[in-house]
């Protein structure tokens, strides 16, 4: 008599418990990973943001809170800015000028999404960045 082949049901409820197990170890991982890279992206947008007004500070002696093409011009890939908002999937970064005197700006990060829980991001003219555990 020949042995039938194949696995028994012992032997697949095995692998899917290795796999169950495998998966509920390496998802919470992988979630604060994209977590932080969302969050270093917008980061990175508001050093440029930042860069950006410190050079417009130079030309017309004042900071400002337009994002578009009347103040700051930005353009980025997977960003949507308006003439106050840039916005991605993610966060809504907005400036604040204020006239001075000492001239200043802040920038700030709303998380959006999946990023609420990760918190708010803050940046201005002085350098000051909160949450400081973030930067």
């Amino acid at each position: 008599m020949r042995r039938a082949r194949g696995f028994t049901l012992v032997e697949v409820l095995i692998v899917v418990a290795v796999i169950t197990i495998l998966t509920s170890v390496a998802w919470p991982s992988y979630s604060r990973y994209v977590k932080r890279g969302y969050r270093a992206a917008a980061q990175q947008f508001m050093m440029d943001i930042s860069s950006r007004e410190e050079q417009y500070l130079l030309d017309a002696r004042a900071y400002t809170a337009a994002l578009d093409g009347t103040g700051l011009n930005l353009v980025r890939q997977g960003w949507t800015c308006s003439a106050t908002t840039c916005s991605n999937a993610n966060y809504d970064i907005t400036v604040t000028a204020t006239a001075g005197p000492p001239p200043g700006y802040t920038i700030n990060a709303t998380a959006l999404g999946s990023q609420v829980s990760d918190g708010n991001l803050s940046l201005n003219n002085l350098g000051a960045k909160t949450p400081a555990n973030y930067w």
